[in-house]
């Protein structure tokens, strides 16, 4: 950020407002007849006034039920208008909202709900493309601190048998909504929100080991969104497309809420599609959009996709994994101005912004600048009394730290993985190495999976890199991972995705990586067709289910003696 983004960044939170929801009052009141939210899937446009008066009766509908400030409301459902107005009524009286993936099996969601001993749960049922009512009834045998199981389910007969459904639910809101406005309930309860407590739970997505559920505040996200905003020079102008699950930083607050806090319009899909995706940035003007990689290459390669209109989209962000020159130069092609960033769970979303005019080359060098807000620095490890290493002079590798008001509040009810990411001097440590310098923070890749083969240290995304540069255009993905080996300690083995109609060979891959040093040179190769790189649920590589796999390839190997060679 330059000097006056970073002054515009001070400005902000000087008059940063407590509660989430006040933005949405504040909005209600200054232009109540403009476009607040346009969801796609059913063609419907919610004014600024219809927005905060739904928030307000589902706050007032919420607290008729029992719920107070503290307790803990889960859903899992998609990007529907409701359940927007429902994660911002939770916000204005205080209650912790926990959107979960609607992947997630019943075992998973079981977890979850033992973790946060939720005392609503807001769910799907039977849909026209799964039937999530099996999985719910296993839910309900396990999760005794649940009093409320609201079904979103139209059709009465489809209602589970201990379940309400959501026309019940609705059915007396107005009444309870004007009530609350004669005992001023709701205002009671806002009163009652402030800026550091807890609004938000999202599990972390576990490529690196089991998903976490990190408690984030108020002034985590909203601090997150005055960086966003600087950082990419959003305006209330701006028309949003948000098409990422609600289960992930990246949408809800990301996008969703920066565009509120900013006073734009958010375009929602209920679930990606890229051809609605292109479809709604065409009829809806959509000016912004921020994507994971594996997104933009579902939208490029549709045979249909030079036929939209996409000339209105003056900024595109990519964010959650490294990418090529030839996806920069693609997304460049695709919007006058591109951008990325770190992002990351534990820091409600993006700490570090790229310039909004950076060019490919620029984007190639670093993935971005801090801001005064949520300041970066890169130490040693944290020392064994709980608190930060010493810090590393600048383009010296080390481990990826930031500090301020934007940090998460910690794992909930998980005492030792806050203290093993948070010190007790108050730096977060995201379990990413790299180095900053004057072109920005460069990433090196996690600390927990770093490769020491011979007693070098290799960090994965370099090797990542150079494969898929040195075979650009011929392969869509690359992953390495470390393998033990009785000679090396560990060893590298290279999963390696081909493209459709290119011819590439695991010798193909070894010539490829000649010109680098010999330890860092994958010791076997692992060819997989289009598509088949295991992503985990936010579509970044599953090292986790690589390193699964590589135990079978690894067997055969040493079966077949071509392993464990000095």
């Amino acid at each position: 950020m330059n000097a006056s983004q970073k002054e515009e960044c001070v400005r902000r939170y000087g008059e940063l407002l407590p509660c989430m929801a006040d933005y949405i009052t504040d909005y209600a009141k200054s232009k109540p007849k403009e476009t607040a939210i346009i969801e796609y899937n059913t063609g419907e446009t919610v004014t600024w006034k219809k927005f905060d008066t739904s928030v307000s009766a589902f706050a007032a509908k919420l607290l008729s039920m029992g719920l107070k400030k503290g307790d803990i409301v889960a859903t899992s459902l998609p990007l529907l208008k409701e359940h927007v107005y429902l994660m911002y009524a939770c916000y204005r009286i205080g209650v912790i909202v926990a959107p979960l993936d609607l992947r997630l099996k019943t075992k998973e969601i079981q977890a979850c709900m033992e973790k946060m001993q939720p005392k609503a749960y807001f769910f799907l049922g039977k849909t026209p493309v799964a039937d999530f009512r099996p999985i719910i009834a296993d839910v309900m045998t396990t999760s005794p601190s649940i009093r409320h199981w609201i079904q979103f389910q139209k059709e009465e007969d489809l209602i589970m048998e201990g379940a309400t459904g959501i026309g019940a639910f609705a059915r007396d809101i107005k009444k309870v909504f004007l009530l609350s406005l004669l005992t001023g309930s709701v205002k009671k309860a806002r009163r009652a929100v402030t800026k550091r407590d807890p609004a938000l739970i999202i599990f972390t997505t576990g490529s690196t080991g089991s998903p976490k559920a990190a408690l984030l505040c108020h002034e985590n996200i909203l601090v997150q969104n005055i960086g966003l905003g600087v950082g990419f020079e959003m305006s209330d102008g701006d028309r949003m497309l948000i098409n990422l699950p609600p289960s992930h930083v990246g949408c809800v607050t990301e996008q969703l809420a920066t565009t509120i806090y900013g006073g734009g319009v958010a375009v929602i899909l209920h679930i990606f599609d890229p051809e609605k995706s292109l479809a709604a940035i065409q009829e809806h003007r959509v000016t912004m959009l921020g994507q994971i990689p594996a997104l933009f290459n579902m939208e490029w390669r549709l045979p249909s996709y030079d036929t939209y209109d996409l000339s209105t989209l003056r900024f595109a962000i990519y964010g959650g994994q490294a990418v090529s020159r030839e996806f920069l130069e693609k997304m460049s092609r695709m919007a006058p101005q591109i951008g990325t960033g770190l992002g990351l769970t534990e820091t409600a979303g993006f700490c570090t912004y790229t310039d909004p005019r950076a060019s490919v080359d620029d984007l190639v060098k670093g993935i971005g600048y801090d801001m005064p807000l949520c300041p970066i620095s890169v130490r040693d490890g944290m020392k064994t009394d709980g608190t930060a290493g010493p810090e590393k002079e600048p383009g010296r590798v080390g481990e990826i730290c930031f500090s301020g008001p934007q940090v998460f509040l910690g794992y909930l009810n998980d005492d030792d993985k806050t203290a093993q990411t948070i010190s007790r001097d108050g730096f977060c440590y995201t379990g990413d190495l790299g180095y900053y310098d004057d072109d920005g923070l460069h990433f090196a890749g996690r600390s927990k999976l770093v490769i020491k083969p011979k007693g070098y240290q290799v960090y994965p995304e370099d090797v990542e890199n150079h494969i898929a540069n040195k075979l650009m255009g011929a392969v869509t993905a690359v992953a390495c991972i470390g393998v033990e080996h009785n000679i090396w300690t560990e060893a590298i083995m290279a999963f390696v995705e081909v493209a459709d109609g290119a011819a590439v060979t695991a010798d193909d891959v070894i010539a490829a990586c000649q010109d680098i040093s010999s330890y860092s040179r994958p010791s076997h190769v692992v060819i997989l067709g289009t598509g088949t790189l295991p992503l985990n649920r936010v579509a970044k590589t599953d090292y986790m289910v690589l390193k699964d796999m590589a135990k079978k390839v690894l067997s055969d190997l040493r079966a077949a003696g071509q392993w464990d060679a000095a």
